[in-house]
């Protein structure tokens, strides 16, 4: 059993881009194009619960330009629609993105709080910093440096969690025959004054179920890494070597102890896309056709935004060249500069690495090859589990729960039912104890 695998039990999310990750995913006669569709949206949902997946996960963006990833310019606002699927589902986890840079904290802390209670306790915020430049001319701004962008998200999560705590767990008393609606002294105020954010008033609805929503970090630079170590409890990466894993799995896993928190208090789970065929002969042919079908406009916008740079003046069919140092996506720029290296990859090379997987990891093959890819990471502690990244939907995403998951459900990595309701329950968290409820019993004693 790999390191942190306290019950032996692969965590496993969605990670639901309408259109298909692959950019030209939406174009393959067995996809659904895509767009705002929200029966789509309950279908991928059924399929997870029903592949006994842990969450159902949406990224967000703000710009958009007509040669943007196709599933980033139709789409519904996240939590609007993970409040529709709350209706629609019982244990699966529904975790939504929402920016530290271009929001507030009382409105993102008064929303997840929502989604949990509406859910039953199945919220996560997956916390982001905004990396694209482009994001600020939405909201008129200036986009902050990546430094920056990391000690406003620091303040960010501080302020949410103070207000998750704004009432103890009983305070919600209401008693008709007695008149009280809610336990006198039970509204704790935030009193917090940081350089970006100053939260002076009470969450206006009740602690949430699973105390607060499950916390998502996806940041791998040396911030983001300190971010996640304080306040993550799901954490998304992106890598596509198995040392390269075992090795930010390791290092991000140490960094726990110097905050009091158990390496189990963390789950890792890097992005993942397998292309999957009835063999490996099947699945390469259905990787080339997406390839073929790749508008090339679109493929060089999404390996800019990487990179950082604009690669359209450059020769496809020559190296990739030395590119300056990206101050928006520096680990995920590093990330795909280094695979190109590593194997020699010419700018055409990972443009298609690029409009597949976006620097996550990759398997074309059978469900069978896809399946012992898996266990290898998660048992040799490169992972806690996968946040699948299907190359279109629901055809590819059909495919994995119908045939990789009882592979992994036959050899004991992949839970048969659900352990509890809340996301917490299934994740193997524990919930947490209000930080007055800690001073109260402190002085009490």
């Amino acid at each position: 059993m790999g390191a942190g695998h306290s019950d032996g039990q692969m965590r496993l999310g969605v990670f639901v881009q309408a259109a298909g990750h692959h950019v030209a995913g939406w174009r393959h006669p067995d996809a659904i194009p895509g767009g705002p569709d929200i029966a789509l949206m309950r279908h991928i949902a059924a399929t997870a619960e029903r592949g006994k997946f842990d969450m159902f996960f949406l990224a967000d963006n703000f710009a958009t330009g007509y040669a943007e990833h196709p599933s980033s310019i139709g789409k519904f606002e996240p939590l609007t629609l993970l409040s529709v699927l709350s209706a629609h589902t019982t244990h699966l986890g529904l975790a939504a993105t929402a920016s530290t840079t271009y929001s507030e904290p009382y409105h993102v802390a008064r929303a997840f709080a929502s989604l949990d209670h509406l859910s039953g306790g199945r919220s996560a915020w997956n916390v982001v910093t905004s990396s694209y430049p482009k994001n600020g001319k939405v909201f008129g701004r200036e986009h902050p440096s990546h430094a920056d962008r990391y000690a406003i998200a620091d303040e960010f999560v501080e302020a949410c969690l103070q207000l998750w705590d704004s009432w103890d767990d009983d305070a919600f008393v209401m008693d008709k025959e007695r008149g009280t609606f809610v336990r006198p002294g039970s509204l704790h105020v935030p009193d917090f004054h940081g350089q970006y954010f100053t939260v002076t008033g009470g969450l206006n609805l009740p602690r949430c179920p699973q105390g607060h929503p499950v916390i998502i970090q996806a940041g791998s630079s040396a911030p983001g890494q300190a971010l996640a170590a304080r306040t993550a409890e799901v954490v998304f990466t992106a890598q596509n070597s198995l040392d390269d894993a075992r090795d930010f799995y390791r290092r991000l896993k140490s960094q726990l102890a110097q905050h009091g928190r158990r390496e189990d208090e963390l789950k890792i789970m890097p992005g993942f896309m397998p292309i999957i065929g009835r063999d490996e002969a099947e699945a390469r042919a259905l990787f080339a056709e997406l390839n073929r079908t790749l508008d090339m406009k679109q493929a060089n916008t999404v390996l800019s935004d990487r990179l950082g740079t604009d690669m359209s003046g450059f020769d496809l069919d020559g190296p990739v060249p030395d590119l300056p140092e990206s101050d928006h996506l520096k680990s995920r720029a590093r990330l795909l500069l280094d695979t190109a290296r590593r194997e020699g990859l010419t700018l055409r090379d990972l443009c298609y690495r690029v409009a597949a997987a976006r620097g996550h990891l990759m398997v074309v093959g059978s469900a069978g090859q896809v399946a012992d890819t898996m266990e290898q990471w998660f048992r040799e502690g490169a992972a806690d589990g996968f946040n699948l990244m299907p190359p279109f939907f629901p055809g590819q995403f059909d495919a994995f729960v119908d045939q990789v998951v009882p592979i992994l459900q036959e050899r004991g990595l992949v839970r048969r039912a659900y352990e509890g309701t809340t996301l917490r329950d299934n994740l193997g968290l524990a919930r947490p104890a209000s930080r007055h409820a800690a001073v109260m019993d402190s002085a009490a004693e």
